[in-house]
């Protein structure tokens, strides 16, 4: 079975800005999720970003003013996200999502978890130990952010192949085959070479979370949980810390 940490790195990664629409929308549609938001961070405070990508979020905050902290697994996506955000204050950090505290200097005011990033971890049991580390680590009156799709309730038949984009030369197609606890996730790639088409495929395994468990783990912990609708067909959570 291939990991998270491989299939973004060797599958993914590549092709993860051409997904998004490419940089310039990928970054306009995070400002835009960002303004939505209607984050408390100032200019100056600090946010932590877990599983940051390309930097689709990490970037329109430090160009807030924000002094993010960028954390993901992939090299090649930190790498990208360097370059997209030259100049801004953006430290970027490759390591586990659940080793966020390890690289926090000081108490951030926001910590990020978005894009379906939440559901890469392995167990429940590791997200209920994000809930708690991102309680311990905020500011009183510090949020902390997650999206994420809602694997709870299957798809079936033909709904589970889900076209992600293509264009003349590149066609990525998602089907997902649900276990009891987990998806297990397939992403097909097609691309046209000078010897004609090439096929790609791998896959990995995400968590089904339903979102009322992930806001009453929230609660417990001792979060102010807000839940809206997110872009792309996201849930999104806002907690904060009281």
């Amino acid at each position: 079975m291939t990991t998270t940490a491989q299939h973004y790195e060797h599958h993914l990664a590549p092709l993860y800005v051409w997904m998004a629409g490419g940089a310039t929308a990928a970054l306009q549609a995070g400002a835009a999720e960002i303004e939505a938001m209607k984050l408390p961070v100032a200019a100056g405070e600090v946010v932590v970003d877990l599983g940051a990508g390309f930097g689709m979020h990490a970037i329109p905050l430090a160009r807030q003013g924000a002094l993010v902290t960028a954390i993901d697994s992939s090299a090649a996506l930190l790498q990208t996200l360097q370059e997209l955000g030259s100049g801004l204050p953006v430290r970027v950090i490759i390591d586990d999502l659940l080793s966020f505290q390890d690289h926090v200097q000081q108490a951030p005011k926001a910590i990020l978890c978005m894009g379906d990033t939440i559901t890469h971890l392995a167990e429940p049991s590791m997200v209920d130990e994000l809930i708690t580390k991102a309680y311990e680590t905020l500011v009183p009156g510090g949020v902390f952010v997650l999206s994420f799709r809602d694997y709870s309730v299957p798809l079936t038949e033909d709904q589970r192949f889900i076209p992600v984009r293509n264009d003349d030369t590149r066609l990525l197609t998602c089907f997902l085959d649900y276990e009891t606890k987990t998806v297990l996730v397939h992403d097909i790639v097609h691309e046209r070479t000078p010897q004609g088409w090439q096929l790609k495929v791998s896959h990995y395994r995400k968590l089904r979370l339903p979102p009322d468990d992930l806001v009453d783990r929230m609660k417990s912990t001792g979060f102010l949980v807000r839940r809206e609708a997110g872009p792309r067909g996201m849930t999104r959570l806002i907690a904060t810390k009281a």
